[in-house]
């Protein structure tokens, strides 16, 4: 049975640098970023967003289990805005280990970050998604997540 336990300072080393290098290959992946600056500015909006790490006020970092007491299987990450009015959570991000890919990790992870979300006041969960991660899309349409909005871009450097 996944569960979620608050992520070890020891996990969050690798958590933190398959978040940064995921992010960087997926913005040059999706023609944003240049391959030579991609992961220095990856960096620079993690620290930017986690100036504390782990302690990072307001932010929820979190261990996927396979089980209470168990192995870990990924990570995720979230936070609430306290912003007046509508209170939204943000998930920055969730990953499950290509060894265990293919379970039901990711959407046991999902509707348990809902529960927390919805108990810290949330009245929304939002994320983004790179268009070309089609695993991604189906996931979370199969969780009831819906588009809000598209960002396009067209590269001029291309005939």
């Amino acid at each position: 049975m996944t569960t979620l336990a608050p992520m070890r300072p020891g996990y969050f080393g690798t958590f933190s640098e398959r978040t940064i290098s995921g992010y960087a290959h997926e913005n040059i992946a999706s023609f944003r970023w240049d391959e030579a600056t991609a992961l220095k500015r990856a960096r620079t909006q993690f620290r930017r967003l986690l100036p504390q790490g782990l302690a990072t006020p307001g932010n929820h970092l979190l261990e996927i289990l396979d089980h209470p007491g168990g192995k870990t299987v990924g990570g995720l990450w979230f936070d609430v805005s306290q912003d007046p009015g509508l209170h939204a959570a943000h998930l920055y991000d969730l990953h499950v280990d290509r060894e265990f890919l293919g379970s039901d990790h990711a959407q046991v992870a999902l509707k348990l970050v809902e529960a927390r979300c919805r108990g810290l006041g949330a009245a929304t969960l939002e994320l983004q998604i790179f268009a070309h991660n089609t695993i991604a899309h189906a996931l979370y349409n199969s969780l009831g997540f819906s588009v809000a909005s598209f960002n396009l871009i067209k590269r001029l450097d291309e005939g």
